[in-house]
C-alpha cells in the first residue's frame, strides 16, 4: 500500500533531511520547501496529503502559510503539523487557532512525529 505524500517545510537543511529520512524509511513520499512562498506554491500544485511546517521561515512565516492554505478551497482540507523550536503556550494557542492540527517542538522524537502524522491522517479522513 502506497503511503501518503507529505510536504516538509523548514529553512534548516539538517531538519529537512532528518524529517525526510525518518519519513522516507517509513514509506512516505516526501517533497520539501525552504520558504513559505515555496510551500504555498508546492502545496497548491501537488496537493500533498499533509504539510509539516516550521513556524519561523524566511518571507511568509509558518502560521501565515497555514492560514493561506486553510483559506484556499483547493488546500483547506490538508492537515498541517507545526514542527518548531517555539514552545511558548501562546504560540501553540495561535497555531491551533490558525488551523494547525498537531504541534511538535524541536528537538523532536521521530516516533512521536510518526504517531502524530498517523493521528492527523486518520483525523482528516474521518
Amino acid at each position: 500500500m502506497a503511503k501518503e505524500n507529505i510536504l516538509i517545510v523548514d529553512d534548516e537543511e539538517d531538519v529537512l533531511e532528518l524529517v525526510r529520512y525518518n519519513l522516507d524509511k517509513n514509506g512516505y513520499k516526501i517533497e520539501t520547501a525552504k520558504t513559505g512562498e515555496e510551500a504555498l506554491t508546492k502545496a497548491r500544485a501537488k496537493l500533498p496529503d499533509m504539510v509539516i511546517l516550521d513556524l519561523m521561515l524566511p518571507g511568509i512565516d509558518g502560521l501565515s502559510v497555514c492560514k493561506k492554505l486553510k483559506g484556499d478551497s483547493k488546500t483547506q482540507n490538508i492537515p498541517v503539523i507545526m514542527l518548531t523550536a517555539h514552545s511558548d503556550p501562546r504560540d501553540i494557542d495561535k497555531a491551533r487557532a490558525g488551523g494547525i492540527l498537531e504541534y511538535i517542538t524541536k528537538p523532536f522524537d521521530p516516533m512521536e512525529l510518526r504517531e502524530k502524522i498517523a493521528n492527523a491522517m486518520s483525523h482528516s479522513k474521518s
